[in-house]
């Protein structure tokens, strides 16, 4: 047996006391990435049940399924999408759509037009994160949008914080230039409608930039990079069996490349998940300004001096994991643990790494 499990009653939890501090802001569960891996029709099931009646996702199938569980839901589409048969298959679902460029404007007013309709659209503006979104310097730009598009009604406008875990420098900033453009408009006489740009970080570290609404994806599973404020708790993690057990001698090695050798008689069990799984999995560091490249050989230099230890827990017990963590295996000592094949194995396992295991509400 093996299978991701859900705490339900935590993750309840965490939902009721994001929108207690939401207060009376809407709020946009992100459900992108088959809902941060704990099943998209699951947990948005459980989402409603509790009061966050906003969906965001990024791809056209997300949407679907969302629209089959909830006829009336608002469903906004992330992504500044300008093919035509996605936005054709999007309005036929009453999608919210992203403009994120002129060219997207210009795609889905004419697919609109093409069907007699009038789409709903949020608009996406680029204030650092160098994805989706029209520049704040491009007024010109987003101003035709309401001039000239008259098959799109602006119901939204949104941007994304690139450094809402590490920097509130850099979020003050983007706030601010966003805030700005925002103001701008309506000053204009322009709607904006639903102004928006806390993600799970901001929307904890910065209740002030709530504006009209916030998105929150991760902060539901208690997945942050720091110690929250609201005592929100980590949910998730793998269970599988113990699979066999042997005794191997001083001098025995384990794994690829031999990764761990015995220094002495021990008891060892194999466990039935490994990095295909998601377990022990690290992403890897893309990035390489000379900083993160001095913060990686950091880490390897801490990691040859203090070699990590990869725990599971068996029976209750911790458990080390011993030499490389294979495919869809792994080694771990079980010298002085009361054991036997068929005792429960836990994993703390991030669910977006997480594949080939059934999701399970318990």
């Amino acid at each position: 047996m093996k299978a991701y499990i859900v705490e339900r009653d935590a993750l309840v939890q965490n939902i009721r006391a994001i929108r207690e501090f939401a207060g009376t802001v809407p709020i946009w569960a992100v459900l992108k990435g088959n809902g941060y891996g704990i099943g998209l029709a699951p947990f948005s099931k459980l989402l409603h049940e509790n009061g966050i009646d906003r969906f965001a996702v990024t791809e056209l199938k997300e949407a679907e399924t969302l629209r089959e569980i909830f006829p009336a839901a608002p469903i906004l589409m992330m992504r500044s999408t300008p093919d035509p048969a996605e936005i054709n298959a999007l309005l036929d679902l009453d999608v919210i759509l992203t403009v994120g460029c002129y060219e997207t404007a210009v795609a889905i007013n004419g697919v609109a037009a093409e069907r007699a309709a009038v789409a709903k659209v949020h608009l996406a503006i680029d204030t650092g994160m160098g994805r989706y979104g029209f520049q704040t310097e491009d007024y010109d730009k987003i101003v035709s949008v309401y001039e000239y598009m008259k098959n799109l009604s602006v119901t939204g406008i949104f941007t994304h914080f690139h450094s809402a875990f590490c920097s509130e420098k850099a979020t003050r900033r983007q706030y601010e230039q966003f805030s700005a453009l925002v103001q701008k408009l309506r000053d204009s006489g322009y709607t904006t409608g639903m102004a928006h740009c806390c993600n799970s970080h901001a929307f904890v570290r910065h209740p002030e930039m709530h504006m009209d609404g916030v998105r929150v994806g991760s902060a539901f599973l208690g997945r942050l990079s720091f110690k929250d404020r609201l005592g929100l708790k980590k949910i998730g993690h793998a269970e599988c069996t113990l699979e066999e057990l042997r005794q191997i001698s001083k001098g025995q090695t384990v794994g690829y490349a031999a990764g761990f050798k015995a220094k002495r008689p021990m008891r060892t069990a194999v466990i039935g998940l490994g990095w295909y799984n998601g377990f022990a999995v690290r992403r890897e560091n893309d990035l390489f300004r000379f900083r993160d490249s001095m913060g990686g050989v950091l880490h390897h230099v801490k990691n040859m001096i203090f070699p990590p230890k990869i725990i599971v827990m068996v029976d209750g017990r911790k458990c080390r994991t011993l030499g490389h963590v294979g495919m869809v295996h792994a080694v771990v000592d079980v010298t002085d643990v009361d054991c036997s094949v068929g005792s429960l194995v836990t994993v703390d396992l991030n669910p977006l790494n997480m594949k080939g295991l059934k999701v399970l509400y318990r």
